[in-house]
């Protein structure tokens, strides 16, 4: 299983921490067991200690100093994401991660001009898919943080995706930004943004990929739908990141893949100091477990 592979490959690494922010939530609860039982990370569990507590005893969970893990009480969610943002900021840990608390809370601790994880850089969502009959792995950028980047965010969130990439192995990521179409229509911008993209990575602006596009779905994955088009390009059919134009396309496509393809799934939000895991609270163990894994690979490069 692809997604196993990046389990394998995190715990290959020196030993990481991970804070959780409001870690009182069940399922969070489940990938962090799940996760010290393969030996994964050390944790600190930040939010309502006996909560906490009681979870971790409802799933037969042994308290005792040979666990790697420590829960930090906090009276509210925003004071956990404070603190838990703090502990990564001064390097106590290596990965953020979202617990039962609102994306908004969590993102302002993050932004925050004083102890936050700011870079200069733009934040992005980039999710890593097994797809079930599929060989390889498929990234999708961005379906859950920039509403309707322009040409320059689009620039960025192509480069955070490829950092990923390139931290689980894939050394020289095909990038499709993608379109409804695959020839340039002023008055498509998502067409006339993917062939600038193109240019600028042919000019070495934006470094360590190929980029090619714009490109439909079918034509970035298929190489007999680009045949059948008589498309010629290094990306089309063999693309490995997919840039949509818009998050309500990157939504609909990643929740597409889970719903009616079952694929599996890992996603991390890039470009800050440190990776974040930003997982939905509708999202299962397993997939909070491959983003953990994502995240401590990300950690490794």
């Amino acid at each position: 299983m692809l997604l196993e592979s990046l389990i394998d490959k995190a715990t290959q690494v020196n030993k990481k921490t991970i804070a959780v922010a409001a870690a009182e939530d069940s399922e969070v609860i489940d990938a962090v067991i799940d996760a010290l039982s393969r030996n994964l990370a050390n944790f600190i569990l930040y939010g309502d200690e006996e909560k906490i507590t009681t979870i971790l005893r409802s799933k037969h969970f042994n308290l005792t100093p040979t666990h790697q893990l420590k829960i930090v009480h906090a009276d509210s969610v925003s004071m956990a994401a404070e603190l838990a943002v703090k502990a990564v900021s001064s390097k106590s840990a290596s990965v953020l991660m979202k617990g039962n608390l609102p994306t908004s809370v969590i993102l302002k601790s993050v932004l925050n001009k004083e102890y936050g994880l700011r870079t200069g850089n733009a934040l992005s969502h980039v999710a890593v898919f097994e797809i079930p009959e599929y060989d390889r792995f498929i990234l999708i950028t961005d379906a859950g943080m920039n509403i309707a980047p322009d040409l320059e965010q689009k620039a960025q969130i192509i480069k955070n995706a490829v950092t990923i990439a390139k931290a689980i192995g894939i050394n020289q990521p095909k990038v499709a930004p993608l379109a409804a179409i695959e020839t340039v229509n002023p008055a498509m911008q998502a067409t006339m943004d993917a062939a600038a993209l193109t240019i600028m990575n042919k000019r070495g602006q934006i470094p360590g990929c190929i980029v090619d596009g714009p490109l439909a779905l079918d034509n970035a994955i298929s190489t007999l739908a680009a045949e059948h088009k008589g498309i010629q390009s290094e990306v089309a059919g063999n693309a490995d990141i997919l840039l949509v134009p818009a998050i309500e396309v990157g939504n609909a496509l990643y929740k597409s893949l889970i719903y009616f393809a079952k694929a599996k799934v890992g996603a991390v939000i890039a470009g800050a100091r440190a990776p974040i895991v930003l997982t939905s609270r509708a999202d299962s163990a397993e997939s909070k477990l491959y983003s953990l894994a994502l995240a401590l690979c990300s950690v490794a490069e």
